[in-house]
């Protein structure tokens, strides 16, 4: 295992792991093609969730604040996610999450053990879409949010006890800083997304793209 954690960097920064990767994710997009109730393909389900993918991409190269261990404030960079599931449900939306995550893995690559890029980066982004587990009741959009992100911080966390608790300063231990560390940038993220989510001029945009 340490061969495989000591190379695993090296090898999702080459073309081959590069070229992997982009094959996953065509996979999963296709999985996404097809994984409605209805079983048949649907097309622009298929399309917009590539471009929400997408739109996540570029906001997450858009960093406000950067932590010093890693993690950083983007400019809503989660949203697409969360919207993804919300609009066309769990299975659909953690799919595009685990695209966005491989898809970061590709851009931003900091790997030191197969498990903790699991947690790290499919995991971590694909949890973002249980945020459709309340897409039909009152207010499913902002609960969402808040649910697709807990569940976020629930990987993180989970991958700075095991694999960054070395990092803990003075008074803190593995746990205590993993909690702490992490709600520093997602929690801050999420506040300024609920701010804006809190506009019902912004709500109804997005309540709109049901009936596209």
């Amino acid at each position: 295992m340490s061969f495989l954690s000591e190379n695993l960097q090296p090898f999702v920064e080459s073309t081959l792991g590069q070229v992997a990767i982009v094959a996953i994710i065509a996979l999963l997009f296709a999985a996404i093609l097809f994984t409605g109730k209805s079983h048949r393909s649907d097309t622009k389900v298929m399309v917009v969730s590539a471009v929400l993918v997408a739109l996540a991409i570029a906001l997450n190269q858009i960093t406000l604040f950067h932590m010093p261990q890693g993690g950083s404030v983007t400019a809503f960079s989660m949203l697409p996610i969360v919207i993804c599931g919300y609009l066309y449900g769990v299975r659909r939306g953690v799919l595009a999450g685990i695209c966005f995550g491989l898809l970061s893995l590709m851009f931003n690559p900091y790997v030191i053990h197969p498990i903790q890029l699991l947690l790290d980066y499919p995991f971590a982004f694909g949890a973002l879409g249980f945020a459709g587990l309340v897409a039909n009741k009152k207010n499913g959009l902002i609960i969402g949010y808040v649910i697709g992100i807990l569940s976020r911080y629930f990987f993180s966390v989970l991958s700075g006890i095991v694999f960054f608790g070395a990092y803990a300063p003075e008074n803190f231990n593995a746990v205590t800083w993993s909690v702490y560390y992490n709600i520093t940038y997602i929690g801050m993220e999420a506040l300024i997304t609920l701010a804006v989510l809190a506009v019902p001029a912004v709500r109804k945009v997005i309540e709109r793209m049901k009936s596209v």
